[in-house]
């Protein structure tokens, strides 16, 4: 029983989070295209697959540049999500410079992981600025 409430528990957080993150890409469609960009490149960096980073890194850096042109839905102008929307675009910048000069692949790795790491901090941020 003890079991089940706490999949229970950990259920309704997952759906929760789904629902938000949801709501959050409805608002905002820049995030949405970003985030597929990045989901379609970092997933398969994380097992070791940099082709699509390689081939995707200009896209993903205009993207994130998009990010911070767009229509930016009020509730979501905060100064943290701004600043980190800005940290976004300066790593995506970092990242695509590091693929056009051909860098190590493990610094790639990290690189793409350090954005992925700061998207999902804009979009927590988003969450927090609903309630």
């Amino acid at each position: 029983m003890k079991h089940l409430k706490t999949f229970l528990v950990l259920a309704l957080i997952v759906v929760a989070n789904s629902v938000s993150a949801q709501s959050t890409f409805d608002k905002w469609p820049a995030i949405k295209e970003f985030h597929e960009v990045m989901s379609q490149t970092f997933h398969p960096a994380e097992e070791g697959n940099l082709a699509p980073i390689k081939a995707r890194s200009e896209e993903m850096m205009n993207k994130a540049a998009m990010l911070l042109k767009s229509d930016i839905p009020t509730e979501f102008r905060t100064d943290a999500i701004l600043a980190s929307a800005e940290r976004l675009q300066l790593k995506s910048k970092a990242l695509h410079k590091l693929v056009k000069s051909n860098g190590a692949d493990a610094a790639i790795v990290k690189s793409i992981t350090d954005l992925h790491d700061t998207f999902h901090e804009i979009v927590g941020l988003c969450s927090d600025a609903k309630k």
